[in-house]
């Protein structure tokens, strides 16, 4: 388990990281802002993965299909995405492609156009991309109960915004948003694979240091500061009776993705439901053969955290797979796991971690994702011992503290006339 992870930290605020990684001829290159939809302001919700889609359409020398030509020619696929609370791009090229590919990416992010036909034109392509979201029975569930377990908070609403505010998002908008997330303290850039440390840094600042000095006259914070959210625990049944089958959501609060029970956290929704031998995946699915898919999951961002069990079902059944999840969260709240459960737990958390090792993109996001949320490098080595130190004690605590009725939020979407849930049916 070898690692040779390199920070260096610009004067100017920029973050650079690299993991070399011997015998590989590849390198994935990344681009991490600091700041997702959370940061933007009502009216703007959306403009962060606006921009994201933007920057594509073209630089002041290049334009959109230039930037495809050369996306294709260096061998790799740009891929770019953004969340709550960051944006990336990141692109794997072979090792004698680095700089070419850091100039593309660099031009893209550093000098977009914003030109005003292509902006209508992309206001088009997002509402497809919303309109996508209201025909998928699960992610419009999804944006539903986010809205509602995240009442008035940016991270209940949709990362990609509404058809209102997308539609007022031209040219003059996005540029002046841009110039809020383009500038070097809100920037990390990543390689992994075969890469030197100190020729990347040269590469960062010959390559970036023109583009930060045509974003000098801004002096835009770099978006806003959300406060952490106060979860709600609503229930919600939504009529469609065009389904077949019926989308549950089923959710409390959980810990943050800095707290030090993030690792007891990761292990019990692992238990509960995180692969095919979990307690929710053999009881409703392999038993009772309620569901094709039910799975568990831990959702942290850096203040807060969801605990979530999504599962779809025939609708006459929805309450029985309410009733046989509750039944295994008041069990694990009252008595804990098993000491066998919990080192089946720890094996494949350990599996899971080794195995993206030989990945350079994993590597890559992994970097990103220690310096966004922590500020600084865990190792694998580190991750691996903390995961092996959690005790069946701490994880019966959380349970404990976080398995509560007065917790749990519950939404479903489906043919479900006549289904009816309150607040007794998850009592623990």
């Amino acid at each position: 388990m070898i690692e040779n992870i390199k920070e260096t930290r610009l004067k100017n605020g920029l973050v650079v990281l690299t993991d070399q990684m011997s015998g590989v001829r590849s390198v994935t290159l990344a681009f991490f802002f600091r700041t997702g939809s959370r940061n933007e302001p009502d009216a703007l919700n959306g403009i962060t993965h606006f921009i994201e889609h933007a920057v594509f359409k073209g630089t002041a020398t290049r334009s959109a299909l230039d930037i495809a030509i050369e996306q294709d020619r260096l061998g790799g696929t740009l891929e770019a995405f953004t969340t709550h609370e960051e944006m990336g791009f990141a692109i794997k090229v072979t090792d004698d492609q680095l700089e070419p590919a850091f100039e593309l990416v660099a031009d893209m992010l550093g000098n977009p156009q914003f030109d005003e036909k292509e902006m209508r034109s992309e206001q088009k392509v997002i509402i497809e991309e919303l309109k996508m979201t209201e025909d998928s029975p699960e992610d419009k569930l999804s944006d539903v109960f986010s809205r509602a377990f995240y009442p008035g908070h940016p991270l209940g609403l949709n990362i990609a915004g509404t058809r209102k505010t997308v539609r007022t998002f031209d040219s003059v908008t996005a540029s002046k948003y841009h110039e809020k997330l383009f500038q070097p303290s809100n920037l990390v850039v990543v390689a992994a694979g075969n890469v030197e440390h100190e020729d990347f840094v040269k590469l960062t600042e010959k390559v970036l240091s023109p583009a930060f000095r045509r974003q000098a006259a801004s002096r835009l914070k770099a978006g806003l500061k959300a406060k952490a959210p106060r979860p709600a625990s609503p229930i919600l049944i939504k009529q469609n009776k065009t389904l077949e089958q019926a989308h549950l959501l089923l959710a409390t609060p959980f810990v943050p993705g800095r707290a030090k029970e993030r690792y007891a956290a990761d292990l019990l929704a692992q238990i509960i439901g995180g692969g095919t031998s979990t307690r929710l995946w053999q009881k409703i699915r392999e038993e009772r053969g309620l569901a094709y898919s039910v799975g568990s999951s831990s959702i942290m961002f850096e203040d807060c955290g969801m605990f979530i069990v999504s599962a779809a079902t025939s609708p006459a059944h929805t309450l029985e797979v309410i009733d046989i999840t509750i039944a295994e969260m008041r069990d694990i709240a009252t008595k804990g796991v098993t000491a066998e459960e919990l080192d089946l737990a720890k094996q494949q958390t350990r599996a899971s971690v080794l195995l993206s090792l030989e990945d350079s993109a994993s590597r890559a996001a992994s970097l990103a994702q220690s310096e966004l949320l922590h500020r600084r490098q865990i190792t694998v080595e580190e991750s691996l011992a903390n995961v092996d130190a959690v005790t069946l004690k701490e994880v019966h605590a959380l349970a404990k503290k976080y398995f509560k009725t007065g917790n749990i939020a519950f939404a479903a979407l489906g043919n479900l006339n006549g289904v009816k849930v309150n607040r007794k049916r998850f009592a623990i």
